[in-house]
């Protein structure tokens, strides 16, 4: 066998080689994808069951915070009234965010690049973050709203050090949690105890996915032969 004869015999075993990783590496991707697909799919029930929860929430409380602004502001407890106001600011705020993450959850395209997979994930993960930290903001008025005239007038020391003690202590965790709920922090106990369940686990999973393709793929791209 002469030399261009084993040339082609070589050229022709790397198109085979190249052709049948490039379906492997296809094969690999559709499997992945198939498994994003399932992983965000099981965020569905969550979302919607929240998003409903939130609308009653801001529905109701919402026209109490109103009928009280228009029509029994002088009567009303001002106390009360900061903390629901607040309250509907902030499940507002988040509500409309968990509509955003449902219709990207649907947006995603399982048959489509998985670059732009990755953004809608990276879009889904930066806002449940974010959501969260706004969540905890409310903790400081659930334990302001009972405060009241009669309270603040006739209460005892105790009771001024206890109630302020618990609100402080709100706050400070509010804030904290505020400022530390980032990525960077998901391997620890406090973190992973707050963020375990079918509204983050599922983005976490198809993330690892995503990646260890993204991987698979850029190490296993055809390479061509230096022989000519």
């Amino acid at each position: 066998m002469n030399e261009l004869e084993l040339k082609k015999l070589w050229q022709t075993a790397q198109e085979k080689l190249d052709t049948n990783l490039a379906i492997s590496t296809q094969n690999t991707a559709a499997i992945t994808h198939i498994k994003v697909a399932h992983f965000l799919s099981s965020m569905k029930p969550v979302k919607l069951f929240t998003i409903l929860v939130g609308v009653v929430w801001v529905g109701l409380l919402g026209t109490v915070v109103v009928y009280l602004f228009l029509y029994a502001f002088p009567k009303t407890n001002l106390f009360f009234l900061f903390s629901a106001t607040v309250q509907v600011i902030l499940s507002a705020i988040a509500l409309i965010t968990y509509s955003y993450q449902l219709i990207t959850i649907y947006q995603v395209d399982i048959s489509g690049p998985i670059l732009e997979t990755q953004k809608k994930i990276a879009h889904l993960k930066s806002t449940t973050l974010w959501v969260t930290r706004l969540l905890f903001l409310q903790l400081p008025v659930w334990t302001t709203f009972y405060w009241n005239d009669s309270m603040l007038d006739n209460g005892s020391w105790l009771l001024w050090f206890l109630q302020g003690s618990i609100t402080l202590a709100c706050t400070y965790l509010s804030i904290w949690l505020f400022i530390n709920i980032n990525f960077e922090n998901r391997d620890k106990k406090w973190f992973r105890f707050i963020f375990n369940g079918n509204d983050w686990t599922p983005l976490l999973k198809s993330m690892e996915l995503l990646e260890q393709i993204d991987a698979y793929q850029n190490d296993n791209k055809p390479q061509q032969s230096n022989l000519s």
